[in-house]
Order: C-alpha cells, then sequence, then structure tokens
C-alpha cells in the first residue's frame, strides 16, 4: 500500500479535528510560507500546528518532508473553507457554541478540573474559548462541505476485489481481536453512610434556597473536578448526562435550582443558567457517597452469584439485562463489541488476555468515566492474528478500499480546488 498516500491523509486529518496545540506565548517576527485566496499561513502557526501533529503520531517535526506535509494539510484546509464561502455553506453560532462547550467539558472530565485545563494552556477557561471559537467554526465547515461531497460515497464489491488485489502484499496483518460482553456492578454505600450524606447535600440546599451562595458553596464542598469555577458545566445538550440528572436538568427553568438529586455519582443540587434548544448550561455541587471495603465486598459476592448461574445454564445476555450497572451495555445484553489489545486500558488487557474462548472471568475492578464497579467478562470469542483476506475481512477491506477511494477523489478535488483559487506557498526551499 502507497504509505505516503495514508500519511499524508491521516496529517490532514489530525489538524481539522479538535482543538488546536497551545497558542505559543512567545512573540516573534513571522514570516508568511503560504497564501491561499485571501488567508495567509505564518511561520509560527505552522510550527505550532507540526509540533501538534507530531506529537500526536510521535514523528520527527524537525523532518522537511513532514513540514511540507502538514502544511499541505493546511492549505487543504484553507482551500475548503474558500470554497465553502462560494458555495455559501454555513454553520450557526449555536452550533459553534454547543461544540466549543463540548469539547472544552470533554477536556475537563479529561484532566479532571477546569483548573488543570487553565494551566495546560496557560489561559482562563474563557480566553480559551474566545480564542479557539473560530477554529471550530472552520472544522465546523469543512466537515459540512466534505460530509455534501462524501454523503453518497460508497464502494462496490469489485472495487474491493480491486483494492485487495491491488494492496495484498502490503496489507497490515489483522491484529488477535476479542468479543466480549461483561456484567458491570457498582459497589452500593452504607445505608447509614448514605443517609448522612443525603442529609449533608439537603443541609446545603436549603442553604442556598435561603440566599446562600451556590458558587462559594460549590467551591467548598463540591466534590467534583468542576468545584474550582463554582460548578459551572457550560452547555450540553440531550444525551451528555446520566438519565437522573438530564431528567431534572431539562425539567427545570433558568436560575431554578432543584432538590437533591441522586445519581450513580452521588447526589447532586443543580440550577439551570441558560437554555438554547435543546441544550443547557448548568451548574452543580456534588457530593459523593463514600464506599468502602464492605461495600466492596458485597458488590464482589453479588457478581460471584451471577456468574454461578450463567455456569449452571442461565443465559449471559439475560443476566446482564437485569443486574449490569453499565448503562451504555445493558441494552445489548453487556456486549462490549469487537476489540484489539492496544484498544483496552492496560489493567483490562491484562485482565483478559489468558482467557479462553466461552470462559467467563472471576469478578475484577473495571472503570466506567470517572465511577468505579466490579465485573465479570465473557469471551464469546477470540479471533487469532492473520493476514487480511477476502471472505475473512470483507468488511474491513471494504472500509480500507473506501478510505483510499476517499482520499484519492479528495486529492483530485483539491488539485482543481487549486487552478481556481489563488495558491502561493513561500517555504525558504520552494
Amino acid at each position: 500500500m502507497n504509505a505516503g498516500r495514508f500519511s499524508r491523509w491521516a496529517v490532514l486529518l489530525l489538524c481539522v479535528t479538535g482543538l488546536a496545540a497551545t497558542a505559543s506565548s512567545q512573540t516573534v517576527i513571522d514570516r508568511i510560507v503560504a497564501v491561499v485566496d485571501k488567508e495567509i499561513i505564518t511561520e509560527s502557526e505552522l510550527q505550532e500546528r507540526v509540533s501538534f501533529v507530531a506529537l500526536q503520531n510521535r514523528m520527527d517535526p524537525s523532518k522537511p518532508e513532514f513540514q511540507r506535509q502538514v502544511l499541505d494539510a493546511m492549505i487543504t484546509e484553507k482551500l475548503i473553507l474558500a470554497q465553502a464561502i462560494l458555495d455559501s455553506v454555513t454553520v450557526s453560532d449555536d452550533e459553534i457554541t454547543r461544540t466549543l462547550d463540548q469539547r472544552i467539558q470533554n477536556f475537563i472530565r479529561q484532566v479532571g478540573s477546569e483548573q488543570r485545563v487553565e494551566q495546560m494552556y496557560g489561559k482562563s477557561i474563557n480566553r480559551i474559548k474566545l480564542e479557539y471559537r473560530n477554529d471550530i467554526r472552520n472544522e465546523l465547515l469543512i466537515a459540512r462541505v466534505r460530509q455534501q461531497r462524501e454523503a453518497n460515497l460508497q464502494v462496490t464489491r469489485r472495487e474491493v476485489e480491486e483494492f485487495f488485489s491491488a494492496y495484498r502484499d502490503s496489507l497490515p496483518q489483522v491484529p488477535e481481536e476479542f468479543e466480549m460482553s461483561h456484567i458491570y456492578v457498582v459497589p452500593k454505600a452504607d445505608t447509614a453512610v448514605e443517609a448522612q450524606t443525603l442529609r449533608f447535600a439537603r443541609a446545603i440546599c436549603d442553604s442556598i434556597k435561603a440566599g446562600g451562595d451556590f458558587a462559594d458553596f460549590a467551591k467548598r464542598y463540591s466534590t467534583d473536578g468542576t468545584a474550582a469555577s463554582g460548578g459551572d458545566l457550560g452547555w450540553a445538550k440531550r444525551g451528555d448526562y446520566v438519565r437522573e440528572f438530564e431528567e431534572t436538568v431539562f425539567g427545570l427553568k433558568e436560575g431554578e435550582l432543584s432538590n437533591v438529586v441522586k445519581t450513580q455519582f452521588g447526589f447532586h443540587i443543580i440550577q439551570l443558567l441558560g437554555r438554547r434548544g435543546e441544550s443547557v448550561h448548568a451548574r452543580h455541587i456534588l457530593i459523593k457517597i463514600e464506599k468502602g471495603p464492605a461495600s466492596d465486598s458485597a458488590a464482589v459476592q453479588r457478581l460471584r452469584e451471577v456468574r454461578r448461574r450463567v455456569m449452571n445454564g442461565e443465559p449471559f445476555a439475560d443476566l446482564a439485562r437485569k443486574y449490569s450497572e453499565d448503562e451504555d451495555t445493558r441494552s445489548v445484553a453487556g456486549d462490549l463489541g469487537t476489540l484489539t489489545l492496544d484498544q483496552l486500558q492496560p489493567d483490562f488487557a491484562t485482565e483478559i488476555k489468558d482467557l479462553k474462548q466461552g470462559e467467563i472471568s472471576e469478578p475484577q475492578r473495571a472503570s466506567v468515566g470517572v465511577t468505579y464497579g466490579f465485573h465479570i467478562v465473557w469471551m464469546r470469542k477470540r479471533t487469532p492474528p492473520h493476514p487480511m483476506s477476502l471472505d475473512r475481512d470483507y468488511r474491513r477491506l471494504e472500509q480500507l478500499a473506501l478510505f483510499v477511494k476517499r482520499n484519492r477523489l479528495n486529492a483530485e478535488w483539491v488539485e482543481e480546488l487549486k487552478k481556481t483559487i489563488y495558491v502561493d506557498v513561500r517555504l525558504p526551499h520552494e
């Protein structure tokens, strides 16, 4: 397979996905390295993007050919944006705001707090939103133009066969794959501890209703990563929160404070700050319910009993639908899908790597989001590593063939755009 062709488009995909790298705090005299239509690309912008993509791909940022690939990707972005203007493609302010807020909230969840995000970027959350708003707008415009062009793009079986015939000697080996299901349970807090925590949460709620400052109480008592920002959760849409939280927040009026709400994370006090269509801006105070060794032991015992029932012949799928507390997989009988070892968290990979096909693991500790629990895993099928073949891996080959076709058509389209839209590359060696 033409590795260069794949790598160039991999660079482009990385260039237009996610928030860009942190802007340099140094002031430099910039040099223009490319002009596209009425837009310029400066040397500092190029080096920033080179560093970001190199870090994500573990590449050497000093190689001239890599820098040129990144610059080509940036030029392609500018060309598509210029075409978006010509085609009157637009995105709304609400779309930009929702995407930006969700992107930042996801990042906050990943690193643990707004304060950590601000430390990493060297600026406030509001400043980050302001500076990256235009980047998000451009990203959405590029995605919309591509969606319009690629909406009906498909490959025929003949195209898949021709792709396989042309590239079969350079196709990577399919890694070992695991088809798994699990039953996950969350340790339950001691009833006395839970009752005490509920009384404390209600006392905070009553104090706020009596005139207390919500943000101050959040900073002092919330056990969530948003405590430092007064519990601010930013903008979110339906599906972003767990069911109990979502039902409450979407039922509030602007400015209204909820009663204490229990979710898998603990007890919440929620206030709705704003609403835009199907998006809400809320803040909350989370009081976690502490659990101890006795809670963990009880969860393990529950799972051992479920495992015993499966071993005695009860269908795993039925028990998963009945007992599993993983909201993402319970409705599909605990199905975790088909995965490879490198797609698994290290602890989970260690847990299942020696599990034979058809076996069910003993209860093991597992994390789902920011919570933990215990689960048993059923290894439904193990497929050993093997060279790709048309019969065995047709769907995988179909996706690869579609990827190559899409890249080829995109490259041809970009070359056509260069004939109608001004492009001037000003690298020193060119």
